[in-house]
């Protein structure tokens, strides 16, 4: 049996997939992301106590609208539908969806049958509330066996319930925060619903994580790919809490890190941590490689291959040395393209590994979200200055350099980078921000310096806010702190002569700029 309950998130293609197992997991509930095509018997070797389906963009009516295998419905697992998963629900259990011409979206005003017992829709709520509506087909008869109990203008059937069958579906999202009691409603499917105990905490994580962990390595020797970011750090600190000894970091300046930090990685590991590390200087070998590449997927490829060659070439001297431990986290995964979701981008530990590699990898944290391996890191003791550091990403500045990557042009954006993080912390703003940083253009503009005409690099400032780096919103810096960036780049970093501030959320945009 699992150490702790797991719902499963069945994946219709939906833009909220991740943000129902995000709210699954805020309830104290473990939730796992799945696709559809995954069969009764995949779903159920899971051991779920629950099963969520999720929204989708398509119609149940279409030809080739994604499914569930019906078997699923007969193995007594409590179901809960939501938008397409509720019209999935009254569609094959003998309910009707139908085209009325007329859908429903953004906010609608949910009617709550107060005279119906209900499990999602609590007599305490009231006669009804606002709830966040995106759907054209609408759900007109309920599955057989089960009442509606509340409905819209536009939808008779806006949420259902067959407690004995244990299934429940809402037309609406309530996961998302226009829905008022969205959250209050998916915790009580999961635990009125599906009578789950709420148990799921950062204790239960990391005894579970370093099981898994002496299970996969056995008496093996382990290494990890060292950072020096958060998830990299809080992955190198499990596995020693699982395996000791048995640990060894190798950190690779790659000549693409930010200022200072060669410095503040071996301090913190091999002084405060007691981890045996290997520091190897590979600046060389990563400027060579990246040589004449300008295609933001072919260096994340070129840098994912070239670590792990460092990885075997430390190997080497390392007996029995089988694993690598990598700080791969569920974004990454969800972004490099899994059966769920579309790739917008190879993350050089998942869609950027060679064929061929040697190595067989550990990854800790892969169901994980970034606020969940914060709460990892300082679980395990790790400093305040490696939990609470700002998101890097592992190809370094590479990716914030547009273009080809010389030394000399890592070196005007590590420049300007720190300048973007010292005022930031100066402001205070540095713990408010998830992540802020400086990108390098591949053009150069007209300006004017000292009375003289200067044809120089544009920095551009980049700065979100952000929860789990799934969505992310550009931050409202006061134009007093981006001024002082502003000045302090353009006096202090040689070849630059403007900086301009972005103002793109994610979506439509990505964090990083490659």
């Amino acid at each position: 049996m699992p150490a702790f309950a797991r719902v499963l998130v069945v994946d219709f293609g939906a833009q909220y997939a991740q943000l129902i197992a995000r709210r699954v997991r805020e309830a104290r509930v473990f939730s796992e992301i799945v696709p559809h095509t995954f069969t009764a018997e995949q779903l159920l070797a899971r051991e779920p106590a629950a099963i969520i389906l999720s929204g989708g963009p398509k119609s149940v009516h279409v030809e080739g609208a994604p499914t569930i295998d019906p078997a699923i419905y007969d193995a007594g697992i409590p179901l809960l539908g939501i938008c397409y998963g509720a019209q999935l629900l009254a569609r094959d259990l003998g309910g009707e969806v139908s085209h009325t011409g007329v859908g429903e979206y953004g906010r609608a005003a949910l009617k709550c049958h107060t005279d119906v017992e209900s499990v999602l829709l609590p007599a305490q709520l009231g006669p009804g509330f606002d709830v966040w509506m995106s759907h054209f087909d609408t759900i007109s008869r309920p599955p057989g066996g089960a009442v509606v109990v509340g409905s819209t203008d536009q939808t008779p059937a806006a949420a259902f319930e067959d407690r004995r069958r244990q299934v429940y579906g809402v037309q609406f999202h309530p996961e998302v925060v226009h829905t008022q009691h969205g959250q209050a409603l998916l915790k009580r499917f999961l635990v009125e619903g599906a009578g789950i105990t709420p148990s799921w905490e950062m204790g239960s994580i990391i005894d579970s994580s370093i099981d898994a962990i002496r299970a996969q390595v056995g008496d093996a020797q382990v290494i990890c790919g060292l950072s020096g970011g958060v998830d990299s750090s809080v992955a190198a600190a499990l596995v020693h809490r699982a395996v000791g000894d048995q640990l060894t970091c190798v950190f690779v300046d790659t000549g693409l890190l930010r200022e200072g930090e060669a410095e503040q990685v071996v301090e913190t590991f091999e002084r405060h941590q007691g981890i045996t590390l290997v520091h190897i200087d590979a600046r060389e070998r990563f400027f060579s490689r990246l040589a004449g590449i300008t295609d933001p997927e072919h260096k994340r490829k070129a840098i994912g291959e070239l670590f792990i060659r460092v990885f075997e070439d430390a190997a080497a001297s390392i007996t029995n040395a089988r694993f690598l431990v990598q700080g791969t986290l569920y974004p990454d995964v969800i972004e490099s393209g899994s059966p769920t979701a579309a790739k917008i981008k190879s993350h050089h530990n998942v869609g950027g590994l060679p064929d061929d590699m040697t190595f067989e990898l550990v990854e800790p944290l892969r169901t994980l979200f970034k606020d969940e391996v914060r709460a990892m890191g300082a679980e395990l003791g790790l400093p305040d200055e490696i939990v609470w550091r700002q998101p890097f990403p592992g190809p370094g500045l590479a990716v914030r350099i547009i273009g080809e990557v010389t030394p000399e042009r890592a070196a005007i954006v590590s420049a300007a980078d720190a300048i973007v993080r010292a005022e930031l912390k100066a402001a205070g703003l540095d713990r408010e921000i998830w992540q802020a940083f400086a990108v390098l253009a591949d053009i150069r503009s007209v300006g004017v310096m000292g009375d003289e005409r200067t044809y120089a690099h544009p920095i551009i400032v980049r700065a979100v806010t952000s929860d789990d780096a799934m969505t992310a919103d550009w931050a409202r810096i006061p134009y007093e702190v981006l001024e002082r960036i502003s000045t302090r780049i353009v006096a202090e970093v040689a070849g630059v002569n403007r900086v301009v501030y972005d103002i793109t959320s994610k979506p439509p945009g990505t964090i990083e700029w490659e």
